[in-house]
């Protein structure tokens, strides 16, 4: 098989019905519904948790993030560094914590395969030196260190709680910092330009592009182009510029002959918050319903997979890392334990299965729920639904499966002995380390004299 190029679009917070060719009536998405429809679409996909830091994680290292201790940070202060003030689910900026240097990440397996590698956009892994993501496969990087509500921003009643920890919001070129506070209506077209420049500059050699956007985070600001097509206000705007990206991306790689031995792959990061469509899913980011962790992927690779496809096995984001090393190659059999199950034979072959047949729910560092093919069990209130039949997990069906909701409840314990579980004090016996750093500060600080281009994103 010939090294294909690849690019991972991950989209920050995308509802589950948010575009065309998942039910969307709202929002216009016609590029992103052909991907689907020349490719290969996911009704029963898994971001790796429910908020964005620990699903990154699990995206990058191909474990469960409660695996490598990414479910769960702490909030420090930078001049009494050992004191602990508070504990959040995702990175907060000028943060000690971070992804561990030592693991070993799809960028990194790409690069040791001869690709040249970019990432672009919200890398949300930690901000100092050490987390860069030039420390973990990506030759180039251009983007934001977190999500775009940690810039400046007016303080409410949840912000207050940790506004001593928001700095000026951080654009970073490689390891160099460019711009502080910068117009995110624009931030959009940035990207793009960078990816299209990238695919340019590397269409000779096999290249990998990461390119997660900061869309549709709060608080959302867009190009007055999208705005004006849209019939659901900013949300709808950014989903149209997200669209207007990947048409861009498509059409470069026409253009340079190179779409059909390049795999796309086109996925949310963790399901959508209260503005988000979920339907027919219940809950939002952050909920351990299957509207905080199932999510749209998309993928497209002409030269493998047969258009028109809509797979409902299960697979997870998880899965990402074994399928890349397994397309170039690259041995992962390194002694390390991790959670991926590569999925290159169900992309090759309509008939295969996935190998995967269970997912397990985590919100913090506390296993909420487990699902074995069609039955979740959530762990807390002892519910059972059959998700084949009660994808919005409506009705509670335990009383009528005692014997699977035992089941469940068996492999949760394995589980628990695995990877731990807060709810039971349990500590996995197959964990490992986040990355901590002693010196640590923010990457930037306000300055009352600086003209920012946007003094408060409100």
């Amino acid at each position: 098989m010939q090294k294909p190029n690849i690019i991972l679009l991950n989209i920050d917070d995308l509802g589950y019905g948010d575009i065309g060719c998942y039910g969307s009536k709202l929002n216009r998405t016609p590029h992103i519904d052909k991907l689907a429809e020349e490719g290969i679409l996911f009704t029963d996909f898994y971001a790796a948790a429910p908020v964005c830091t620990p699903s990154r994680a699990g995206l990058m290292t191909g474990c469960y993030p409660k695996r490598i201790d990414f479910q769960s940070f702490g909030v420090y202060d930078s001049q009494d560094p050992q004191k602990k003030k508070d504990d959040f689910v995702v990175l907060m900026p000028g943060q000690p914590e971070g992804l561990n240097p030592k693991e070993k990440t799809i960028a990194g397996i790409l690069k040791d395969a001869g690709y040249a590698t970019q990432m672009i956009g919200k890398w949300h892994l930690g901000d100092q030196k050490e987390y860069s993501p030039l420390h973990f496969g990506f030759d180039h990087y251009f983007g934001i260190p977190y999500s775009n509500d940690m810039g400046l921003m007016p303080v409410n009643d949840f912000w207050s709680r940790y506004h001593y920890t928001m700095c000026p919001l951080p654009l970073v070129r490689d390891d160099k910092l460019i711009e502080e506070q910068p117009d995110c209506a624009s931030l959009a077209e940035r990207f793009t330009v960078e990816a299209v420049d990238f695919i340019r500059d590397h269409s000779e050699q096999p290249f990998f592009l990461y390119f997660a956007h900061y869309y549709v985070h709060n608080p959302l600001y867009t190009a007055e182009r999208f705005q004006k097509v849209s019939e659901n206000g900013q949300m709808g705007a950014a989903l149209a510029s997200i669209d207007w990206t990947v048409s861009m991306i498509e059409y470069e790689l026409e253009r340079l002959g190179l779409s059909d031995n390049t795999l796309i792959i086109f996925m949310s990061d963790n399901g959508g918050d209260t503005r988000s469509c979920n339907a027919p899913l219940r809950g939002y980011k952050g909920s351990t319903f299957e509207g905080g962790e199932r999510v749209n992927c998309i993928m497209k690779w002409p030269e493998i997979i047969k258009r028109g496809r809509v797979s409902n096995e299960i697979v997870s984001m998880m899965d990402i890392f074994p399928t890349f090393a397994e397309i170039v190659g690259v041995s992962i059999d390194d002694g390390i334990k991790r959670d991926g199950i590569s999925v290159l034979d169900l992309l090759i072959d309509e008939k295969q299965h996935s190998k995967r047949n269970t997912f397990f729910y985590y919100a913090a560092n506390e296993l909420q729920a487990v699902r074995k093919g069609d039955y979740k069990l959530h762990l807390k209130t002892g519910e059972l639904y059959d998700l084949r039949k009660d994808v919005g997990e409506t009705t509670d069906i335990a009383h009528q499966y005692p014997e699977k909701a035992a089941e469940l409840e068996q492999i949760a314990q394995l589980c628990r002995e695995d990877i731990g579980d807060s709810a039971t004090g349990t500590i996995g016996k197959n964990c490992r380390p986040k990355g901590f750093v002693k010196d640590f500060k923010p990457m930037t600080c306000f300055d009352p004299e600086n003209p920012y281009m946007i003094a408060l994103y409100d």
